[in-house]
């Protein structure tokens, strides 16, 4: 349905997007899922044509999106981060505008409102006026004025943010709803949002594709990646040469240490479980009492934050 051919974009001498290639498939809810300044966004104005890519091209049902942009936008409803919107229309005159340009028949058109505004669920305030609502009801306009038309494809950029929780929640319930027949491709940069909703993830990391599948797929890559915490009561130099016994440890941190103990973690070279029972085989045997021994299992968070070379500081202070 859309295939997303070695693209390259540049902003001056920032490189936006770095040779990135993506197959989507019909049917499926996809998330782009990457931190602020991955590419996310750009990707999508070349993927509905509002900006040209450096190289590369976007086949949309095998049509080319810069050289058959008529036939290849007909095929795709756009929700910009910043829905554009205007305040002085009511919900309906924007519909209505939106219509109009998309050249829905004047003779469909208030029936083929009337069906959005029922599926959006804006029938309440289809007469007011788009600046005195709230911030989840001007989102739903937008995503309204993007399926005018019920094109195959609805591309979403950061739907949720700003909406408080309960917003939240409904928004992605219409996402849902829509994926019953439209393939729906959202951005974000919150991997719950992506784990809650999405079929299938693809990962941008400085404009390039770092990994891809379903949520469970991805999950399978935190596998050998589970580090160990222990607490040992010895003092370091103890601690240090009954390690230098045990194969399987690739690093050691020290994490904290007491007059008589050691708080530290290690990760594996491979089984963690393995290690687990080498070490404490190895420190009975020394008569040295192991008093926290605990398997840190990684996550995809973990996996996220390694693909997109994060540290979690960096990530909780990205807005």
């Amino acid at each position: 349905m859309i295939e997303v051919k070695h693209l390259v974009k540049k902003y001056g001498s920032h490189l936006a997007l770095n040779d990135l290639s993506f197959t989507i498939d019909k049917g499926k809810i996809y998330g782009f899922l990457g931190p602020n300044g991955a590419g996310k966004s750009t990707t999508m104005n070349i993927m509905t044509g509002y900006i040209g890519a450096d190289s590369g091209e976007v086949l949309i049902n095998g049509h080319s999106i810069l050289d058959e942009p008529e036939i290849s936008k007909k095929s795709i409803g756009y929700l910009p981060e910043i829905p554009p919107l205007y305040p002085d229309m009511t919900v309906m005159e924007y519909l209505s505008f939106v219509a109009e340009l998309k050249k829905i028949p004047k003779t469909d058109r208030k029936e083929h409102i009337k069906k959005v505004c029922s599926m959006i669920k804006l029938d309440d305030v289809s007469r007011r006026l788009i600046g005195n609502l709230s911030k989840g009801y001007k989102q739903r306009t937008g995503l309204a004025g993007a399926i005018i038309g019920f094109p195959d494809i609805i591309i979403l950029d950061e739907p949720t943010v700003g909406l408080d929780p309960k917003q939240i929640i409904e928004i992605r319930k219409l996402i849902r709803e829509l994926s019953k027949n439209h393939t729906v491709i959202l951005s974000s940069h919150i991997l719950a949002e992506v784990q809650e909703i999405c079929d299938y993830v693809l990962i941008i990391s400085k404009g390039q594709l770092a990994a891809s599948g379903t949520p469970d797929q991805l999950e399978e890559l935190s596998h050998g990646k589970d580090s160990i915490e222990l607490t040992i009561k010895a003092d370091a130099e103890i601690i240090q040469s009954t390690f230098d016994t045990i194969s399987g440890i690739h690093t050691v941190s020290w994490t904290g240490q007491k007059e008589n103990s050691c708080d530290l973690i290690i990760e594996p070279k491979e089984n963690a479980e393995t290690l687990c029972e080498n070490i404490s085989v190895a420190f009975a045997s020394k008569g040295i009492p192991i008093t926290k021994i605990n398997i840190l299992k990684a996550s995809l968070e973990d996996i996220f934050l390694e693909l997109t070379d994060q540290s979690p500081e960096e990530k909780k202070g990205d807005k």
